[in-house]
């Protein structure tokens, strides 16, 4: 059974459920939103523990506050299509976008966004920052925004414009790949005056309510935050994540590919002598990251909103640094897809009393696209067709009921990722596969594919692909020299390998 199958034939009875669980009471007055995004944040926070040096306080602070969905995963390993699903509520295999170098808006021209949706249904609706792609802004989606609604996002310092600091430029494939302390001051920075216009949404009285959107670009590269971030983490204590010699010895031919997409970024790396420096960047990027979280936090507990305002915090994909000799995103792997995701709903909202939706751990297996129905549901709004998502609102009250639901994450068309408990299962365009058991192999080093004893898991989890997958839509975008548009068929991918000399028809 795929996703939206499971979806249409338990949503409506999980929604009657929810509310019949609230004693019939309704709020009086709509709960204001505030929706955090953190972006390109992978598990490297102190409540997921991904990494043992991470330095996050505010982000464990929010989620003994919170509940934590401790394995939660991305539509997309990628910022475009990975936002747009939650953002729309719809993923790629259902719309057709998959790529970073597509219009969202020319595939979507009538969707209607979740702040779009708040609109509708009368909330002041207001954001600063990246939480559409960068490039691609949505004016229609908010009332205000800051720097404009045509400019999600703020000026960004660079040690010296258009020049990388620690990585040399290959054929332009770094661009922005870099770190380096930058000598500034955070109030200098774009993610402050990000967090700082929101904070002045906060402090000031609403006529109604509010949906407030806060997007915070680090971690995102290039890693250039203020000396002191870096600081946090001396050099010659940094330790590398764990990787395995040869790890991708039992993987096929598109896997291999992926990892070293565009130019074999990690044999530059460890050429250039670089990987404890980026490992450093990184961690001192968290760590500004939830210092500006922080003062977001702070703002909100000292405002007059703060016993009314659900809180949601989202990363939009992970990140590998070096793992499978692989960097950044774009990729199908466990640190990859995962993503964080915790939730704040205060007391008296659907009439759920204290604490019931608040400090808690969920482990089961969710997905951002569950969002979009979940606030729905949350904020008493009118009910919007076509979500594929399912809410999550039963299972903040029960972090452990039964949820027998996949997580499907999707990278060029045909390429789907199962997240399962347990188990992960991964189908690529060339139809080779992995299939990894995380509970006795939470690095996935040991490819069980071709293992005969778990053919039966294989096949159970490829049943779960979602059947007829949309086709790529072509867009206007303009592809630039190092971009790689999105493959469209098996037939294609093949082409491209034997025009590149790595393959034959």
């Amino acid at each position: 059974m795929d996703r939206r199958t499971f979806v249409q034939a338990t949503s409506a009875a999980m929604a009657v459920g929810a509310l019949a669980g609230c004693d019939g009471l309704l709020p009086t007055e709509k709960p204001n939103v505030l929706f955090i995004s953190l972006d390109d944040l992978n598990d490297w926070i102190e409540p997921l523990g991904g990494h043992p040096q991470a330095s996050t306080p505010n982000l464990s602070r929010f989620a003994k506050e919170s509940v934590n969905f401790t394995h939660s995963y991305c539509a997309s390993p990628s910022c475009l299509p990975s936002r747009t699903a939650l953002l729309t509520g719809m993923p790629s295999y259902r719309t057709g976008l998959y790529s970073n170098y597509q219009y969202w808006r020319e595939v979507l021209p009538d969707a209607v966004t979740l702040p779009q949706h708040f609109q509708d249904n009368g909330y002041y609706v207001a954001g600063a920052g990246k939480i559409f792609h960068n490039d691609q802004p949505d004016p229609d989606s908010w009332d205000e925004y800051f720097p404009s609604k045509e400019q999600h996002m703020p000026r960004y310092h660079y040690p010296a414009p258009g020049q990388t600091v620690n990585m040399p430029v290959f054929e332009d494939m770094y661009r922005d790949f870099d770190w380096s302390p930058i000598q500034i001051e955070d109030e200098e920075t774009g993610d402050y005056s990000s967090v700082e216009w929101v904070m002045d949404q906060l402090g000031r009285g609403h006529d109604g309510p509010f949906f407030l959107a806060c997007g915070i670009y680090r971690p995102h590269v290039p890693w250039y935050v203020p000396q002191q971030y870096f600081d946090m983490f001396p050099l010659e204590d940094v330790q590398l994540p764990p990787v395995l010699e040869g790890d991708l010895d039992d993987l096929g031919e598109r896997a291999v590919e992926l990892a070293y997409r565009s130019g074999r970024y990690h044999h530059h790396v460890v050429e250039a002598g670089q990987w404890h420096e980026a490992v450093q960047g990184y961690l001192a990027s968290i760590a500004f990251a939830d210092a500006m979280l922080g003062r977001l936090l702070d703002a909100l507990a000292a405002s007059p909103h703060a016993e009314d305002t659900v809180v949601v915090l989202w990363s939009d994909h992970g990140w590998q640094l070096g793992e499978k000799e692989h960097w950044r995103k774009f990729a199908l792997w466990e640190n990859l897809i995962r993503t964080v995701l915790m939730m704040k709903v205060p007391a008296g909202t659907l009439g759920l009393p204290e604490g019931s939706i608040s400090g808690g751990r969920c482990d089961r297996i969710v997905s951002l696209v569950d969002l979009y129905p979940t606030l729905v549901a949350l904020c008493g709004l009118s009910p919007k067709d076509g979500l594929e998502g399912r809410s999550l609102i039963p299972l903040s009250r029960d972090p452990g009921m039964d949820w027998d639901n996949p997580a499907i994450t999707t990278y060029d068309f045909n390429e789907f990722s199962i997240r399962t408990e347990g188990w992960h299962y991964i189908h690529y365009i060339d139809d080779s596969e992995e299939l990894y058991d995380l509970r006795a192999d939470p690095e996935e080093w040991a490819n069980l594919a071709d293992d005969p004893d778990f053919q039966g898991v294989k096949e159970r989890m490829a049943a779960m692909m979602p059947r007829d997958p949309a086709p790529v839509v072509d867009t206007s975008y303009e592809l630039a020299p190092h971009h790689i548009p999105p493959l469209k068929s098996k037939e294609e991918y093949l082409r491209r390998r034997a025009a590149s000399g790595q393959g034959e028809e």
